[in-house]
This record gives structure tokens, sequence and C-alpha cells, in this order.
């Protein structure tokens, strides 16, 4: 009786501190959400948003290309103002372009624009698109797998699955997307580690380390695997999977292939972080530099988005990033990497330490990551890390590209890449305080 009456005590103790617990939880998440109610910061920089992206598709300022990773990103926010027929029409756009292959351009400028330059691009044409020229940065693999997550936002917010059956030429919208991962599987898989490949570039940059602009795979470029080009591809069969069934059969297997041996490869258990590049043929640093010590801020993002770490480990990413952060002396959390690569290990000469891709505070990635721990749980750190982009796009009135270790807004004041993603976290805050 005695013993009976000492478990029930025991028992009672735990279920009340349990909801001690719970109450203490439940106490922390309404006091974030009225802050996040309260917060003016969120309506202002919607409204701005907004207004942005009223001026064209074109990546910002400076840009006159409409470029498809962008696009990807700025979609759900370009249906706050434009037509569905609108946004369908530059998807089309892609399509229309898409080479014999199945791969897909990295961006599209009207005709006229088009005019050949040194060094520039070799643009292209085809029978199908009667006002647009395209162009393609050969060293990155994210066109293909952006147009198929482009394209999944776009049905999923208009609930418009019938895009899929339009026709563009001789195929289908679902075909012509199906084909573009073919073009993956046919002319960037390496059988021997199972995964795709792109060129060595500083995490999900679109500049190798020769050429003094680097954009263009040559006979010379070093061929590697990274996190970030199949971080995206894992997304983009899902996408793919989710909108057309049928493909689920051919696809679901190469999905789990490619996370499985992303995993296998990439992840470095020791260190808690993916290493930066597998190389298929050799590397383009010096044999006394170790690569490992970079830790990739952007492809770490898109792989918790993949889903392709646990909350143990997401929750271990957050506090690097953050350690980074402040080691660097960065703004946010949006540093592409951290380290930087040293002075010269790129040729391109934006590409010095801390300077553009190589380094630069990009929010256009950081706020994917405010969007994957919030997706994750973690909304209280997801809301102190968006903190101080949301509050330089007020101080400076602008979404700017990229900033610098200092903190100093670079390139183009309206890209639309940063608004976009800024307004999907601003919608899932509202969400929550809700």
């Amino acid at each position: 009786m005695k013993r009976l009456l000492f478990l029930l005590i025991i028992v009672s103790s735990l279920l009340a501190c349990n909801s001690n617990k719970n109450k203490k939880k439940d106490t922390t998440s309404d006091f974030l959400k009225e802050e996040m109610k309260n917060d003016s910061t969120l309506q202002i920089i919607k409204t701005k948003a907004i207004n942005v992206v009223k001026k064209g598709f074109n990546a910002g300022d400076g840009y006159a290309e409409v470029w498809i990773r962008d696009y990807t990103t700025f979609i759900d926010l370009a249906a706050e103002v434009y037509s569905k027929d609108l946004l369908k029409e530059n998807l089309r756009v892609f399509f229309r372009l898409q080479g014999e292959d199945g791969n897909i351009i990295d961006g599209f400028i009207p005709k006229e624009k088009a005019k050949p330059t040194k060094n520039g691009y070799t643009f292209i044409f085809t029978d199908l698109e009667k006002q647009y020229a395209g162009h393609k940065n050969t060293v990155e693999t994210d066109q293909e797998t952006s147009l198929v997550q482009a394209v999944y936002k776009y049905v999923k917010k208009n609930e418009d699955l019938s895009f899929l059956n339009d026709k563009i030429g001789d195929k289908t919208v679902a075909a012509r997307l199906e084909w573009s991962m073919d073009f993956l599987m046919n002319k960037r898989f390496d059988k021997k580690h199972g995964l795709i490949w792109g060129d060595t570039t500083a995490d999900w940059g679109d500049v190798q380390p020769i050429g003094e602009w680097g954009v263009f795979l040559t006979h010379d470029s070093h061929l590697a695997i990274d996190i970030y080009d199949n971080a995206m591809f894992i997304i983009a069969l899902d996408n793919l999977i989710e909108m057309v069934p049928t493909t689920k059969q051919k696809w679901l297997p190469i999905r789990e292939s490619i996370a499985k041996n992303t995993m296998k490869h990439l992840w470095d258990e020791k260190n808690q972080k993916f290493i930066p590049h597998i190389y298929l043929n050799n590397s383009p640093f010096p044999d006394d530099f170790d690569e490992n010590q970079i830790y990739y801020h952007g492809g770490t993002a898109v792989a918790i988005l993949a889903g392709l770490l646990n909350k143990k480990q997401i929750k271990s990413s957050i506090d690097k990033m953050i350690d980074h952060m402040k080691k660097s002396g960065a703004g946010s959390i949006g540093l592409t990497m951290y380290p930087p690569y040293p002075e010269g290990a790129f040729q391109n000469k934006g590409m010095y330490p801390y300077g553009y891709q190589n380094g630069g505070d990009w929010t256009w990635f950081g706020g994917r990551m405010i969007l994957t721990l919030a997706e994750n749980g973690f909304m209280k750190e997801a809301y102190e890390q968006a903190k101080p982009m949301l509050d330089r796009v007020i101080k400076n009135n602008g979404f700017f590209e990229w900033y610098t270790v200092k903190n100093k807004p670079k390139g183009s004041a309206t890209f639309k890449g940063s608004a976009g993603v800024l307004y999907d976290v601003i919608l899932t805050f509202e969400k929550y305080a809700q």
C-alpha cells in the first residue's frame, strides 16, 4: 500500500512538472506571437516588397534579364501583383527556349537587347520563341531544378494544375519538366557517387575559380559535386512527383538514392557539416589549402529545406551560422560561407574574401534559412535571425542584392530574390501569429 502511494506521488509530481513545462512553452509562444503581431516592420516591408515587384520580372536594377533561379524565389510575391496568365507566360518562355537535350536556360532577354559583346553571352534562340533570346551560365546545375520549383509554386499558389497540360511545341509542360530532369541524369550525373555535378563554385554561386568572368564550362574547368545542386535536385523531384503522380515510380527511387548518397558522400559526421566539394578531376586550389574548413551557409539551408537534416543537426547548423556571423562581423546569417576563400582563389576580381559570392551576406539565401527554421519548429530562432534582415531593408530603403561583413549594401537595391524570400518569411510569421 505504501509502495502504491509512493508511486502515485511520483506520477503526480511528473505530471505537474510536465504541465508547468507546457505552460512555460505556451507562455513563450504567446509572447512571441504578440511580438510578431505588434511588429509594424512586417507590414512595412510587405508593402515595399509588393512595390518592388511591380517594377517587372527582371532580377533587379542593373539586370535586363529574367533569371529562373531568381524567379522561383519571388513568383509567389509576383502573384500578388500580376495575373496568372502573365506568370505562366514567363514560365512558357523558359520552356520555349529549352535545349534539344532538355536543358533549361538561366534567363531570357528581349531579342532586340541580345547584342553580342566581348567575353559576353552566346545568346540562345529557338523557333518556338519569337520575342526573347536566352543565355546560360554553364558552370551551375540549378536551372532545371529551379524551373521545376517555380512551376510547382505557381501551380500551388494559383491552384492551376491544368497548366501542366499546356502544349509547348510538341510536348506538354509536364513532359518538359520531366525532360529537364532527364537532362541532369543524362548529362550531369556521376555514376561513381550517384550524385549530380557542376563546376567548382563558391557554395550556390555561378562563378568558377578560373577566368576573369568564370561562368562557362571550359576544358580547364574543375568538375565537382556539392550540396546545393543535389539538395535543389531533391526538392525538384519532390515537387515533380507531387504535381505529376504518374512520375513517382520512375523518380522516387532516384530521389531516395540522391538523398542517401548526399549524406553518405557530402555529410561530414565528425564536424557536423557538408564538405564543400568532391572533385571529379582535380581541385583548383593549392594542396596545402584545407577547403573543408569552409562552412557553406546557403547550401546547408537548401539541404534543410530538402529534408536532409534532423532537428539536432538543424540546431547545430543555426548555432554555427550565428557563431560565424559574430566572428565575421556580418549583419546576418546570410553569409555565403565562413570563412571565405582566400585572396586570389578566384580570378574574377569581384570574388575577393567576403566579396560577392565569396562570403558576402545574401538575404536571398539567409531568408531561406529563416523559412526552414520556422518549418522545423525553431520559430523563436527564425524571428530573432530575421530581424537584422528586415531592419536593414528599412534602414537602407531597399532590398539590396548583398551586404558586406560591415553590413554595407551592395548591388541592386531592387533585388527581387531578396524581396521574394522576405515576403515569404513575413507570411510565415503572420500565419504563426494568428
